[in-house]
């Protein structure tokens, strides 16, 4: 092989190994600039999933206030059912006691009262 053709031939492989070279650095920072992108997505995702953790925790807390305001309005409804019992056993004794006494009818319209007073 003669001088000058080894020499140009070694040039053009060192010429082409740096090319080579010069993809792979390409590829490489191809590369890590996918990996950062995948790991600011990791990170959007986790921070969602913070917001969604903080929301179902505010909904969880807002359900827990509603089921005690409905425990204390179904114990209001049972304190009210039991005074209208109460109210009711009182006003049947209370026209138990006054229907011991018997008017006439004059005195039922009240003209009885007034005829007396004349």
């Amino acid at each position: 092989m003669p001088a000058g053709q080894g020499l140009t031939g070694s040039v053009a492989t060192a010429q082409s190994g740096t090319r080579l070279v010069h993809e792979a650095g390409a590829t490489v920072a191809d590369v890590v600039s996918s990996f950062q992108r995948v790991a600011e997505l990791v990170e959007e995702i986790s921070e969602a999933s913070r917001e969604q953790a903080t929301g179902i925790s505010q909904v969880t807390l807002a359900v827990s206030q509603m089921d005690e305001v409905t425990q204390q309005n179904a114990a209001l409804v049972e304190e009210a059912a039991a005074a209208a019992e109460s109210l009711e056993e009182q006003a049947q004794g209370l026209v138990k006691a006054v229907g011991m006494f018997r008017l006439d009818d004059r005195e039922r319209t009240g003209h009885g009262l007034a005829a007396r007073r004349r």
